[in-house]
């Protein structure tokens, strides 16, 4: 199989938006007032759509092709069957084995991050206001009322100081240091597992791409969409536990670099080995991780977010517009 300049660059470039599309999530939690719930139920549903459709009537017919010039046809149609189940098998034990201190893949909610934002603003402010009430005293007295006084004011310091530390607990959640470094843990682990999560489905997008350009950009559409709640739910629990929308945007940014980090690393490994037979295999091992990823995590995304008949909807119309882009470009 010739490999040219363009083609790759393509690949790599298609695999990378997909990627990129983790820190877009992250920007419509800090950007959006509120989730779209039926835009992203749709929106999920869709990219199901896509990648059932595409797995189904192009990718497993492409795999089984390639695979019947060295192999002949019985033992293509055995051998891309495998590749398939092998596929499905390796991104199930990757789901199984990655960190999992939470489900990296929870339906998390702008309005959760804006409410963090909201609370940690106001929070900001009672300092000030504490100390204006401790340091007051009624001007002119002095002997034994102003003893009286400081310690009417001491008290009411200390009372201050309590209410000021249960306001405080209350405007962030009521977390103190420990549930925070627990949330913090869980943004960070959760950015691991979808970096993961990620790697192969950089290395699907890349071979789609590398084979069918047409297809590439429909299945970088489709995950990216995948990717837009993975950003969402990185950011949520990481802006809870710092407060700081920098590390939270970061760590989101980061988790969808892994996509073409697995293009490269994919690529690297199979380069020399490259031919029609591996190509099948690895072809029909794509299609096995797509399915997959629509049935482990978009369509139960996309029921989560929204009505079941939004989810179906999507879902068809991604078969749809995917069958529709398929025949234009026979």
């Amino acid at each position: 199989m010739n490999l040219e300049f363009h083609a790759v660059a393509l690949a790599f470039g298609l695999t990378l938006l997909a990627g990129l599309a983790t820190g877009i999530g992250s920007c419509i939690a800090f950007l959006s007032r509120q989730t779209n719930t039926r835009f992203l139920s749709l929106a999920l549903g869709f990219s199901a759509g896509v990648m059932l459709y595409v797995s189904f009537v192009e990718i497993l017919a492409k795999a089984r092709a390639s695979l019947a010039g060295p192999w002949g046809d019985t033992t293509a149609a055995w051998a891309t069957a495998a590749a398939f189940f092998g596929g499905i098998a390796f991104i199930a034990l990757i789901d199984k084995l990655v960190p999992n201190h939470e489900n990296p893949h929870e339906v998390r909610f702008v309005e959760d991050l804006q409410t963090s934002m909201e609370l940690s603003e106001r929070a900001a402010l009672l300092p000030a206001t504490a100390q204006a009430g401790a340091s007051f005293r009624e001007p002119g007295t002095s002997g034994p009322a102003a003893a009286v006084t400081d310690a009417g004011i001491g008290k009411s310091a200390d009372r201050a100081a309590k209410d000021d530390t249960t306001e405080r607990r209350h405007m962030t959640g009521g977390l103190d240091p420990e549930s925070r470094d627990k949330l913090r843990r869980t943004g960070i682990f959760t950015a691991i597992a979808i970096a993961i999560h990620n790697f192969p489905e950089g290395l699907a997008t890349f071979t789609i791409a590398l084979s069918e350009p047409a297809t590439g950009i429909a299945i970088t559409v489709a995950i990216a969409i995948h990717n837009i709640p993975e950003g969402i739910a990185v950011s949520v629990p990481l802006y809870y536990a710092t407060g700081s929308r920098k590390k939270a945007f970061a760590y989101s940014f980061l988790s969808g670099l892994a996509e073409p980090a697995g293009a490269v690393v994919g690529f690297l490994l199979l380069l020399p080995f490259f031919s029609p037979a591996i190509f099948g295999l690895l072809f029909a091992g794509v299609a096995g991780i797509m399915v997959f990823i629509s049935l482990d995590e978009l369509l139960p995304a996309a029921e989560k977010y929204g009505e079941h008949h939004l989810c179906v909807y999507g879902l068809v119309s991604g078969m749809a517009v995917m069958a529709l882009s398929l025949l234009l470009f026979l």
